[in-house]
């Protein structure tokens, strides 16, 4: 069982399976969503996510994709797409033990912001991937 919870503490919640990918993504939208140079999402089963307290605001911010954000704070929980359904993507830095975390790659290179440098060894794709 892991579990996590948003930066003001309101929404907390839990998830009953272990990680199945980890990525850090560099696309436009999760930088103008979180307001940061990348995010790195956990894929879970979809299933396995509970919240546990507090409210999720889901926003449709592009075709297929919904966020899911606390109501209260507004840190971003979730990312769910609807060619992926069977999954959830949780932030990385939003569970409390972020030690299970093991990404294996950077997606979506294309959008990456001038600023950040990827000097590690891990796979870069420029657009999307789910798994390896």
């Amino acid at each position: 069982m892991h579990s996590g919870c948003c930066f003001c503490g309101e929404l907390r919640f839990q998830l009953a399976a272990d990680p199945t990918f980890a990525c850090h993504c560099h696309c436009a939208s999760c930088q103008k969503s979180t307001g940061v140079g990348f995010v790195t999402w956990v894929t879970f089963p979809a299933a396995a996510f509970a919240l546990t307290s507090g409210a999720l605001v889901e926003h449709h911010s592009s075709a297929g994709v919904t966020r899911g954000h606390c109501a209260s704070c507004g840190t971003s929980i979730t990312y769910l797409h609807r060619d992926r359904t069977t999954d959830i993507d949780v932030a990385a830095a939003c569970l409390d033990d972020a030690r299970i975390v093991e990404p294996k790659a950077h997606i979506w290179l294309q959008d990456k912001a001038p600023w950040i440098e990827v000097y590690d060894d891990l796979p870069k794709f420029q657009q999307r991937v789910t798994r390896l």
